[in-house]
């Protein structure tokens, strides 16, 4: 953030001297960040806005039918299972670093993502003031067990020195506004500024979680839109997880954080992996309707993520 703030004042001052080199609109966009983390409740959680949202993707499994992308050309990379990020960069200098919290808005970790990507970077058009903002995925490798959580949690340390001393690797999959048409082209770019991407090589040393197809042309990735949770132009293809089965004993309804009311599954109790589970997720009346469950019956149930117990299907 401090970077950021240097970045404005530059700009105020060549402003005044008669020589601005950005925009109103875009010194408003980056003036309203730095506003969000001064002013208000919301600067007490250091929660910033992306520059663009950063979606989930459509999951996709195997035997399912596949969106179809009218005879468009698609590209198909690991999905990598760490902690998504997102870099602001201005003028090919490292302004803002995110997680990606809601999709929304991310809480800042520019200073211990300064130790893992380019701080700057040489760009074709060094006057352009556009904020540039690239994402991926923060992973550590399988080596290390629980590979997700060291990585994730590693973004939530306070000591500078223990995240430093954390094997880890940032790897891009993403950059908007886009370089090129073509998103080969924009992961080669993110390539010469000094990045890995998800095209680079093969990433089998790090925790995956399926591959991910999407459309190489983005003005049609553009054209065919977003829903409210995902890109319509790409989705992320997981193999069907074997779950183990149990018995229903009870379906109670549980207040969430955001007040929702969400049925949870009572379940007797079983082993997944080295976990004892005795309660899942149901999300909500449709899913209990769809999947037919009633008390007593035997569901198949899985760990999500390998982390939160999920009703699947019913088994008997």
């Amino acid at each position: 953030m401090k970077n950021l703030e240097a970045l404005l004042k530059q700009a105020k001052v060549a402003y005044y001297n008669g020589k601005p080199f950005m925009s109103d609109e875009v010194y408003d966009r980056l003036e309203s960040q730095v506003e969000t983390f001064t002013v208000g409740a919301e600067s007490s959680d250091n929660r910033y806005p992306h520059a663009y949202q950063m979606y989930s993707l459509q999951k996709v499994y195997e035997g399912d039918k596949y969106p179809y992308y009218d005879g468009k050309t698609v590209v198909v990379s690991p999905k990598l299972d760490g902690a998504a990020v997102s870099l602001q960069y201005v003028r090919g200098e490292l302004t803002l670093a995110l997680t990606r919290g809601d999709g929304k808005k991310g809480m800042d970790i520019t200073d211990k993502m300064k130790f893992l990507v380019p701080c700057g970077f040489f760009i074709d058009e060094p006057n352009e003031t556009k904020i540039m903002q690239i994402t991926g995925e923060v992973v550590a490798p399988t080596t290390i067990e629980n590979a997700r959580n060291y990585a994730s949690g590693a973004l939530n340390l306070k000591d500078i020195e223990e995240f430093k001393s954390r094997d880890l690797t940032f790897i891009a999959y993403g950059v908007q506004p886009y370089p090129t048409n073509d998103y080969i082209e924009d992961m080669q770019k993110l390539s010469n500024w000094g990045f890995e991407t998800c095209l680079d090589s093969n990433y089998s040393m790090f925790p995956q979680d399926g591959d991910v197809w999407r459309v190489i042309e983005n003005d049609y990735f553009e054209e065919i839109g977003y829903t409210s949770h995902h890109p319509r132009g790409a989705f992320a293809k997981k193999k069907r997880q074997k779950g183990v089965v149990t018995k229903l004993l009870d379906v109670v309804w549980q207040v969430g954080k955001s007040g929702c009311v969400s049925p949870v599954a009572i379940l007797e109790p079983c082993t997944i992996g080295e976990a004892t589970v005795s309660r899942a997720t149901l999300h909500n009346a449709a899913i209990i309707k769809s999947l037919d469950l009633e008390i007593g019956c035997m569901v198949e149930v899985i760990r999500a993520g390998e982390i939160i117990p999920q009703v699947i299907g019913r088994a008997d």
